[in-house]
């Protein structure tokens, strides 16, 4: 075996140097014929002919030459090759192991180091609705009886699990027993601080705390491709169902979401999160927005002028919001409007002094405009009914509602919900039964929300307004950015 490894490693060593010898005697031609050439430039016309003679020669003959040369090569190559081929195997050469110690100083120190150290095991996770104490804790990978104890007879613990969606978060030592148990919680949806309950195993115990912070605010910016509808948007985009009511609302003067929307509509939205402790509760304010609809692009922007009530505005000042809302529900679907008809129940014909929005019982039922509620209670056909009083004679009526969630001298926000779609009263089906009075008498709900348009940007506050356009326009086209992504 040795003799056949000598004999190919002495072929390879002749086959290099007769390689190195070939492209030394190519260099040295080429240099002949460089000199040759520049000889040639000078007047002789003997050798001329005779160059004139073989350039003519190979002119004639190119498929010739060139079949010789690519024969050359190819042979050239192939022994190469084959000479490659007669080298040692690598799977036959000699494997050498080589151990080198490695000493880790102090190590049986810190491995006992490592073991005073006690982990903290965090969690977190929401209340539902058919928790229990025990459920709980073992979702939150705990099985820890004293704890489940605990959470069922203490009344402050009992107040802070007893609402599904709440969150909770907890802490648990290596032998995964509660060391800390918090959940936070808002009293109402408008609340600008949380509720926090403690829970700590201390020396004498377990410890409850109930303590009140205030939120932190955060701003997020996102985006979506209408394909089914806009709700679906949402979720695909992540975007909380309170937000998406918003931008429904913003655009509502300039888009009827329930007929124009297109398939391929794209929005970018920039809102607030309100966080406690890190964690979001619930969504504040939308405050900048861009909808592109069937080729039509529409932008809003908030701002608060000093003094005055806050609105959402065009890039160009101009408002985009009127005194009341286009509509008491987001995408409702209207059955019956303000004329004569033949009434569903009675079978006459008479006259239907306001405007029906039919939609499933439990959906929410906005004041369109602000205002004091004027009443609220059960009143004869109206079944569950609330009246807003908007000032300057101006009133509106909400009835049939399965639900009343606002009282009597209550002072309202426009778009705020005073109740819930149903059907108390005179109703055969679901629906909200709208009315709008000036000066007690009823007049067509559409003919006065047209008429009502908020002012525009006041020459003072311009340049301040101008500046926010500015940030917001950079919010938006990050969020055009994030739906472009998330498409690709």
């Amino acid at each position: 075996m040795s003799i056949i490894s000598f004999i190919q490693s002495k072929l390879m060593s002749l086959l290099m140097g007769f390689m190195f010898l070939c492209t030394a005697v190519l260099g040295t031609l080429l240099l002949i014929t460089q000199r040759a050439l520049d000889w040639l430039d000078g007047q002789h016309p003997q050798v001329n002919h005779w160059v004139q003679a073989s350039s003519s020669w190979l002119m004639r003959h190119p498929k010739t030459i060139s079949a010789t040369l690519a024969s050359l090569l190819l042979a050239g190559a192939g022994g190469a090759f084959a000479i490659a081929n007669l080298g040692p195997d690598i799977a036959d050469q000699p494997v050498v192991s080589i151990a080198t110690p490695v000493e880790i100083n102090h190590l049986e120190s810190q491995a006992k180091a490592l073991d005073l150290i006690e982990m903290q095991l965090t969690r977190t996770d929401s209340t539902r609705s058919a928790d229990t104490p025990e459920s709980l804790l073992r979702r939150l990978g705990l099985v820890d009886p004293e704890s489940a104890a605990f959470l069922r007879k203490h009344p402050l613990a009992k107040l802070a699990l007893q609402q599904a969606g709440r969150a909770v978060s907890a802490e648990a030592d290596n032998q995964l027993q509660l060391r800390t148990l918090t959940v936070r919680w808002l009293k109402s949806e408008n609340d600008a601080f949380f509720q926090r309950l403690v829970i700590k195993r201390t020396d004498k115990g377990l410890q409850a705390a109930l303590e009140t912070s205030p939120m932190n605010t955060s701003i997020r910016v996102t985006g979506g491709t209408v394909s089914r509808s806009l709700y679906d948007a949402a979720d695909e985009a992540r975007l909380p169902d309170a937000v998406i009511n918003q931008l429904a609302q913003i655009f509502s003067n300039q888009i009827d979401f329930h007929r124009t929307l297109r398939k391929g509509a794209r929005f970018s939205v920039v809102y607030e999160v309100l966080e406690a402790d890190g964690e979001p509760l619930r969504t504040g304010r939308v405050l900048s927005a861009e909808f592109n609809n069937d080729n039509q692009q529409y932008e809003a922007v908030w701002f608060q002028e000093p003094g005055q009530k806050g609105n959402y505005y065009d890039m160009e000042g101009k408002s985009l919001s009127r005194a009341y809302l286009a509509a008491p529900v987001a995408f409702s679907r209207k059955t019956s409007g303000f004329s004569m008809r033949l009434h569903p129940i009675f079978q006459t014909m008479r006259a239907h002094q306001g405007v029906d929005y039919a939609a499933p019982t439990g959906t929410p039922a906005q004041t369109v405009g602000d205002g004091v509620i004027e009443f609220a209670g059960v009143q004869g056909g109206f079944g569950n009914m609330v009246i807003v009083n908007h000032g300057g004679n101006h009133s509106t009526v909400y009835a049939h509602l399965s639900r009343i969630q606002v009282r009597k001298g209550q002072t309202v926000q426009k778009g705020q919900v005073v109740g819930a779609v149903g059907s108390t009263g005179w109703s055969t089906g679901p629906h909200l039964h709208f009315e709008f009075r000036v000066n007690g008498a009823h007049v067509d709900p559409q003919k006065i929300i047209q008429q009502a348009q908020s002012d525009p940007i006041s020459p003072a506050a311009k340049a301040r307004f101008n500046s926010m356009v500015a940030q917001a326009r950079t919010k938006l086209q990050a969020a055009a950015q994030m739906r472009e992504s998330s498409i690709q």
